[in-house]
C-alpha cells in the first residue's frame, strides 16, 4: 500500500495558500499547514474549508521567521510549498524592514530546513513583480529582474537565495513565479476584490489608483494547479528551474473594471485617487506572462477564462457571509 504523501505549506491560511491546501487534499495529499502564530487561534481562510478537507489537514501555529518553527513544519514532508510572505506593495513603502525579515530571512529559514532534513522538494514562491515593467512581451523567465518596490526587492532576494542553495548545496528547489492571481478569499488590497466587494456591498462609485497598468490575471484554482504541477513533476524536468504561471493575456485596470461591471450587470463609476497611486518610478506598467516553459515541463495550462474566473469571484462576494468578512468601506493598504 502506497503511503499518503505529506505536503508542508507555509502561508497556508492565506488566499493562495488555502486554495493550494484544497488542491493538495483533492489530489490525495495530507497537508501540514503552517498558520502564523496569533493569540486569537485564528486559522485564516483554512477555517472556511469543508470538514472533509480539513480532516486531511494538520494545522500548526508558527512563524517562518523562526528557524525552529520551520524545521518542525518540514520534518518528514515529501514536498514543501513556501508561500508565506508579506505581499502588499503599498505597505512595503512604509515598513520595508518587515518585508526583508519575512520574505528574505523567512525563505532562508525554509531553505536551511530543507537542506538539513533532506526534504525531497521545495517549491518556492516568487512574483511577477520582480520583473518590473515589461521590457519584452510576453515576459519569459529570462527577462531581466528589475525590482521597482521594496516588496519586489524582498521577493527577488528570496529568489536569489533559492537559486544559490540549489547551486551551492544541490537543494532540490523549484521556483514558481505567478502573475496576478485573483479569486475567492483574496484580500481587499488587490484591485479585483476591491471593485467586486464594493459593488456587492452596494457601492456604484469606486475609487482606485492608476487605471493604465496592464496585468495578466490568473484564477486562483489555476495558480494552485501550477504549484501542484511543479511540485509533482519528475525532478529532472523542474528542479533548479524557475517557471512563470499566467494566462498570456493582459488587460488594463480600466478595462478590467468595465468587464467586472458587465459580469455583475452593474454600471460602475470609477474615480482615481492620488493616495492610491504608486510613486512614478515604482509603478509597474505592464505584465504579461510567457508560460511556454511550464507547459513544456509539466503540461500545465490555465483552465479558466477571465470572465469565468470573475463570475466565480462575484458569486463568492455576493454571499453575505463571505462579504461580512471584509471592510469594503476603507482603503486596504
Amino acid at each position: 500500500m502506497t503511503a499518503t504523501p505529506l505536503a508542508a505549506v507555509t502561508g497556508a491560511e492565506g488566499f493562495i495558500g488555502s486554495h493550494l491546501t484544497e488542491a493538495l487534499v483533492a489530489t490525495g495529499h495530507r497537508v501540514r499547514a503552517m498558520v502564523q502564530y496569533n493569540s486569537f487561534s485564528s486559522y485564516g481562510w483554512l477555517e472556511t474549508l469543508a470538514p472533509d478537507v480539513l480532516d486531511q489537514v494538520d494545522i500548526v501555529l508558527g512563524d517562518v521567521r523562526d528557524p525552529g518553527s520551520v524545521r518542525t513544519l518540514l520534518d518528514g514532508a515529501d514536498c514543501a510549498y513556501h508561500l508565506a510572505a508579506l505581499i502588499a506593495i503599498p505597505y512595503s513603502y512604509q515598513a520595508p524592514h518587515s518585508y526583508v525579515d519575512t520574505n528574505v530571512t523567512g525563505t532562508l529559514n525554509v531553505l536551511e530546513a530543507v537542506r538539513a532534513l533532506g526534504t525531497p522538494r521545495l517549491v518556492h514562491t516568487s512574483t511577477s513583480e520582480t520583473y518590473g515593467t515589461a521590457q519584452t512581451v510576453p515576459i519569459s523567465e529570462d527577462h531581466p529582474i528589475n525590482t521597482q518596490s521594496p516588496y519586489a526587492a524582498s521577493k527577488a532576494g528570496g529568489d536569489r537565495l533559492a537559486d544559490s542553495y540549489h547551486a551551492s548545496f544541490g537543494t532540490p528547489v523549484v521556483t514558481l513565479r505567478p502573475f496576478n492571481t485573483y479569486g475567492p478569499r483574496q484580500s481587499m488590497r488587490a484591485v479585483i476584490p476591491t471593485v467586486i466587494g464594493q459593488v456587492a456591498a452596494g457601492e456604484r462609485t469606486i475609487t482606485l489608483g492608476d487605471l493604465r497598468p496592464t496585468r495578466d490575471f490568473t484564477f486562483a484554482a489555476d495558480t494552485a494547479a501550477a504549484f501542484l504541477a511543479v511540485g509533482t513533476a519528475p525532478a529532472g524536468a523542474v528542479v533548479g528551474r524557475t517557471f512563470n504561471s499566467g494566462t498570456g493575456s493582459e488587460i488594463s485596470v480600466g478595462d478590467l473594471v468595465t468587464l467586472i461591471g458587465k459580469v455583475m450587470d452593474t454600471p460602475i463609476d470609477v474615480r482615481e485617487d492620488d493616495a492610491r497611486i504608486r510613486p512614478a518610478a515604482s509603478e509597474v506598467m505592464r505584465l504579461v506572462a510567457d508560460t511556454t516553459r511550464i507547459h513544456a515541463a509539466t503540461g500545465w495550462t490555465p483552465a479558466h477564462t477571465l470572465e469565468e474566473g470573475l463570475a466565480r469571484t462575484v458569486d463568492f462576494f455576493r454571499n453575505p457571509a463571505n462579504l461580512a468578512r471584509y471592510k469594503t468601506g476603507i482603503y486596504n493598504i
